[in-house]
């Protein structure tokens, strides 16, 4: 079996504006991300930590890197996925997010499963 199919993540992500936690006059924009982690691979692997880079539409670059998500290191069998839900504030209506994934498999290995860039933006201002 090839290397890349044994440690293989696939990652979805959904995103939503906060209006409500919003606050535009004071250049505040809050979002909302739902990801779901799956594990496409042929190894259980467990999600260690995180590392954000989140950006606005001024190229204002916040990185964030932490243990786990939302509080916890989920082990992710083959087949199975984890969701949750998280959110960041920016200072423009529009930004992108990317980053990765530390996973350890169950056979000791350490590997980084990639998220893609996905945009944060406040409904109606992309046309």
């Amino acid at each position: 079996m090839a290397e890349g199919k044994k440690y293989q993540i696939s990652i979805r992500v959904d995103t939503a504006y906060l209006a409500e936690q919003s606050d535009p006059s004071a250049d505040r924009y809050v979002f909302a991300y739902t990801i779901t982690i799956a594990n496409s691979g042929t190894v259980a692997a467990q999600l260690i930590s995180r590392h954000w880079i989140i950006t606005d539409a001024h190229n204002a670059t916040q990185e964030v890197k932490g243990l786990g998500v939302v509080g916890e290191q989920p082990l992710l069998r083959p087949g199975e996925s984890f969701e949750y839900t998280s959110g960041t504030a920016l200072a423009t209506p529009v930004g992108t997010m990317q980053g990765s994934y530390q996973m350890v498999a169950e056979d000791g290995n350490k590997f980084e499963a990639e998220i893609p860039s996905f945009m944060l933006s406040m409904p109606r201002v992309l046309h």
